[in-house]
């Protein structure tokens, strides 16, 4: 099945060069100038991954991509941000609003397709491998659901995939960079601070149900995921 995939920039060259792309990837795209017409098209039909323009009219990109995130329906869609921001900072702003991953402008089409195909990979792919339960956490790999004292835990997609790494691979120790090879993969361009980003963000998941030590900040090494405080 074709991926839909949401452009929304107000650059309407853009939105046809990326368009254009998309369609000789066999991926189907949708155009919206603004936030106003984004959340139109995604009532419409959810698409399978949102390309973000940070400056809109109105109200900005980073604010949509936190609604999208705050609202059950729109908070796993993978969304990469496309912007001429490329500051750290801005980066990390990007990460902690939600977004996936991060295009600076200006790029090539190959690029963002490239960039396209490993969020959807990363956020779509789970093998569905069987549950897991360590403590008091479940994670129901075919499901892609995580629960809590039997409870669900409404958690993004990347952290997900981080969860489900770590739960997949208790008591070790990871540095950042393995943790990008093995979450990420080694093939995508992410930095590694991105992990203490989503580590955070993972954290802040799981606090809510009184599992956020299970995160292991080991100093000078890495992250380590144990149900021992």
């Amino acid at each position: 099945m074709r991926k839909r995939i949401l452009i929304v920039e107000d650059e309407a060259s853009i939105r046809d060069m990326v368009a254009f792309a998309l369609h000789r990837a066999d991926m189907e795209p949708v155009h919206a100038a603004d936030a106003r017409a984004a959340q139109h098209a995604i009532a419409e039909a959810i698409p399978d991954l949102i390309l973000l323009d940070w400056m809109l009219p109105g109200t900005s990109g980073l604010e949509l991509a936190r609604r999208l995130r705050r609202e059950e329906s729109t908070r796993e869609i993978p969304i990469i941000m496309l912007t001429a921001r490329g500051e750290e900072i801005d980066r990390v702003n990007g990460l902690e609003a939600g977004v996936d991953d991060y295009v600076v402008k200006p790029f090539s089409t190959r690029e963002l397709l490239a960039r396209i195909r490993a969020v959807l990979r990363r956020t779509q792919g789970d093998d569905g491998s069987g549950t897991i339960e360590i403590g008091n956490l479940r994670v129901d790999g075919p499901a892609h659901r995580v629960y809590a004292n039997n409870e669900p835990v409404q958690i993004g997609p990347t952290e997900y995939r981080l969860l489900h790494f770590f739960v997949t691979h208790p008591e070790r120790v990871y540095s950042r960079a393995q943790l990008l090879d093995h979450v990420w993969g080694g093939s995508v361009y992410v930095e590694e601070r991105t992990v203490d980003v989503h580590i955070r963000r993972l954290r802040q998941t799981l606090e809510p149900h009184g599992l956020a030590n299970m995160v292991q900040t080991v100093r000078g090494a890495g992250y380590r995921f144990s149900a021992q405080a």
